[in-house]
């Protein structure tokens, strides 16, 4: 599965920085929509979100590259 590098930003300026599968990534972008708590399992545990409080979801998918520049 492809894992994604995944900013969550909050009011106030708190960003959260985790690495999402594809899935857990897919949920937590339809649970924003509520405003609502929202449980986000991550490598080392679970996060609980109050999604009321995000204003940001930045996502960038992990690739594998070689060299210094991608093509």
């Amino acid at each position: 599965m492809a894992l994604q590098r995944v900013s969550i930003g909050f009011a106030g300026n708190q960003v959260l920085a985790v690495r999402l599968e594809d899935a857990a990534l897919d949920g937590l972008l339809k649970a924003v929509a509520g405003g609502e708590w929202h449980d986000l399992t991550v490598d080392d545990g679970t996060i609980r979100l109050n999604l009321s409080e995000v204003v940001y979801v930045r996502s960038a998918r992990d690739e594998h590259r070689v060299g210094f520049g991608s093509a």
